[in-house]
C-alpha cells in the first residue's frame, strides 16, 4: 500500500522499518521540526528523521500538519494509509481522511486503558503487571478509534519505563505490519472502545518524580521505576536534590520508622522507611554528580540513620 508515515521519538524508529522491510510504498516521512535538547541546546533531529533519511525516504516537518500547505500535499500523495505513531501533534479532520483506507495509529497501551501521552510511565507508576501495544483506526476523539489489533505482554517485575519503552516499540512494529496486512486484505477488524473503562495517561512533569514517603513500599517502588529515566525520581538529603535511578522493596515489614527515615546502611546500599515498609536505594545521583552505586554514595557523603530524606528543596533540572 502507498503509505504515509507519521512519527517523531525513537518509538516510532521499529514501526518505520518494519514498514519498509515488508515492501510498502513509504511516499513520505512526517515528523516534528529539528529543535533544540540536551543541556547545551544543540539543535538536534528527531529520530525518525534520521531513519528516514538512512532509508532514503523523503521527509516532512512542520510546526503544525493542519494547515492548507500539508492538506494539499497529503491529497497530491494520495495515500492509501496514513500511519501514525507518537508523532506529537493531534490531527484535524481534513488529515484524518485524506487516505483512502483510513488512518491508523499504534498506541503503547491495552486501550481503552491510559489514553494520553505517557501510557508507559503511569502503567508502571499505578503498579500495573501487564501492559501492551494497540493498533487502531483514528477518530476526532484522541485514543478513541476502533481497535483494529492488541498484544499483550507481562511488565518485568523490576522494569523501568526506558526499558519497557524498548520492549513496545518493537512490538508495536510487529503489529503495525500485521495490522497494514489486514488493511490490504479488507479484513481490518473495527471493535469500538468501552469508553467506561478508559483511563488517563498525562504527560510527566518533574513534579511527577517526587518521592512521597508516605506512600506504601511497592507504590515508591513502582514510582522510581515509571520515572526512569524521565523526569527521573528524586528526594532530598540535608537540603539537596537526590535522585534516585535503581531501588528495590526493602526487608523490613510494618512501620520501621518515620517515612523517610534511613533505617538500615549496609553494603547494598541505604534503606528507608515508607507508609509501609521499606524501599533500598541502590543507584543515586547526588546533585551536581555523577551516578553512584548507593553503598559508594553513603561512603562519600556519611548519612546516619535516623537522617531523614524528602525535605523541601527544588529539583534539579
Amino acid at each position: 500500500m502507498r503509505v504515509v508515515f507519521m512519527g517523531t521519538p525513537d518509538f516510532a524508529v521499529p514501526s518505520l522499518m518494519q514498514v519498509h522491510r515488508r515492501g510498502h510504498d513509504i511516499a513520505l516521512v512526517v515528523t516534528q521540526p529539528d529543535r533544540p535538547a540536551g543541556r547545551g541546546l544543540r539543535i538536534c533531529c528527531p529520530p525518525v528523521k534520521d531513519a528516514a533519511a538512512a532509508l532514503g525516504l523523503p521527509v516532512a516537518q512542520h510546526e503544525t500538519v493542519n494547515c492548507d500547505e500539508f492538506t494539499a500535499t497529503l491529497e497530491t500523495v494520495a495515500p492509501d494509509v496514513v500511519v501514525v505513531v507518537a508523532f506529537g501533534q493531534i490531527l484535524c479532520e481534513r488529515v484524518l481522511a485524506a487516505p483512502s483506507k483510513g488512518a491508523v495509529n499504534v498506541h503503547g497501551s491495552l486501550l481503552p486503558r491510559y489514553r494520553g501521552v505517557a501510557p508507559i510511565n503511569w502503567a508502571i507508576i499505578n503498579g500495573e503487571k501487564e501492559t501492551g501495544v494497540t493498533t487502531m483506526f483514528m477518530a476526532r476523539k484522541v485514543d478513541a478509534g476502533e481497535i483494529i489489533l492488541a498484544r499483550r505482554t507481562p511488565i518485568g517485575p523490576t522494569e523501568t519505563a526506558g526499558e519497557l519503552y524498548a520492549r513496545l516499540a518493537l512490538i508495536g512494529g510487529e503489529l503495525l505490519v500485521e495490522t497494514l496486512d489486514l488493511i490490504a486484505a479488507g479484513k481490518a477488524p473495527r471493535v469500538p472502545q468501552d469508553s467506561s473503562l478508559a483511563t488517563y495517561a498525562p504527560r510527566l512533569t518533574r513534579g511527577d518524580g517526587a518521592i512521597v514517603w508516605g506512600e506504601p513500599a511497592a507504590r515508591v517502588f513502582d514510582r522510581v521505576r515509571g520515572v526512569t529515566p524521565w523526569p527521573g525520581a528524586h528526594t532530598v538529603f540535608r537540603g539537596k536534590t537526590l535522585q534516585v535511578l535503581r531501588s528495590e522493596p526493602g526487608d523490613a515489614g510494618g512501620r520501621p520508622g518515620e517515612p523517610g527515615a534511613i533505617v538500615a546502611i549496609d553494603r547494598r546500599g541505604l534503606e528507608v522507611a515508607t507508609g509501609d515498609g521499606t524501599v533500598r536505594l541502590l543507584e543515586v545521583r547526588p546533585e551536581g554528580k555523577g551516578v553512584m552505586e548507593a553503598a559508594a554514595f553513603a561512603r562519600g557523603y556519611r548519612p546516619e540513620v535516623g537522617d531523614r530524606l524528602g525535605a523541601s528543596a527544588p529539583a534539579e533540572a
